[in-house]
């Protein structure tokens, strides 16, 4: 089985707020940086499917050059091999020109199976493995909390609010899985030596006929504002007294 992983790279893996720039973008320049800890379970449910079936997993990212660093941590998991699509160009793209650079990347070689981490850490739009689905004409089964494969069928049990829904797609096909999908291995010194050796190909627009244009962002970030924190909710010691205070507080928010 080939099987193709997204991994992401992330400025914060370690999970600390990401640094916004002027022009309302993430800043991604972080040395620090590294593979979004979201696709971690994906890279390991990859690794673990080919363990089983042979074949072999290739970790696909789009990012600056810094990204080779999530996916040397993808290669140290496990991946066989790895490709990094980097251009100026896509600093600032949206989720949709990501999607179209992932898809045809991974439509460089043959592959059976993209498994995809559910949504990213920083953007959270949980809307780019199902794009990359849609352009790749794959079906997909998300939000997966297990994954079998047999007889060219891929089975996942489908995490719900109110348990799990079983669901089989033929291959090929995509899949993200959730954080308990998997959980990680511990790479050791000699396999993260050994990543650096493994085949990492680097790429740009040029070599997929894409041009500026084509990765133009759809979506442009007017500003970014702090949320407001919740206050303390008001408590009643008389139930009576609830009716009348309800109807204050919604006169109050202007809701009537």
């Amino acid at each position: 089985m080939d099987v193709a992983v997204l991994a992401k790279y992330v400025p914060n893996p370690s999970g600390l707020p990401p640094e916004i720039g002027p022009d309302f973008h993430l800043r991604r320049e972080d040395p620090n940086g590294g593979l979004d800890p979201g696709d971690e379970p994906g890279v390991e449910v990859a690794v673990r499917l080919v363990e089983e079936l042979g074949g072999s997993v290739t970790a696909v990212s789009v990012g600056p050059d810094l990204a080779v660093r999530a996916l040397r941590r993808a290669l140290a998991l496990g991946a066989d091999r790895a490709m990094l699509v980097s251009d100026e160009a896509l600093a600032g793209a949206d989720a949709l020109a990501t999607a179209r650079v992932l898809a045809a990347a991974i439509g460089r070689r043959p592959f059976d199976l993209v498994v995809a981490g559910v949504e990213s850490t920083d953007g959270a739009t949980g809307t780019v493995p199902v794009a990359v689905a849609e352009l790749l004409s794959l079906p997909a089964a998300t939000f997966a909390r297990r994954v079998a494969y047999a007889a060219g069928i891929v089975s996942v049990e489908r995490q719900t609010s109110s348990g799990y829904d079983v669901i089989e797609c033929e291959l090929p096909a995509l899949v993200t899985v959730t954080a308990g999908a998997a959980t990680a291995r511990h790479p050791s010194v000699r396999q993260n030596l050994e990543a650096k050796k493994k085949p990492l190909e680097r790429l740009s627009l040029a070599d997929f006929g894409l041009s500026a244009e084509d990765v133009e962002p759809h979506q442009q970030v007017a500003a970014v504002e702090i949320a407001a924190q919740r206050h303390a909710g008001e408590l009643l010691e008389d139930a009576r007294d609830a009716p009348a205070r309800i109807i204050r507080f919604l006169v109050e928010a202007g809701a009537i």
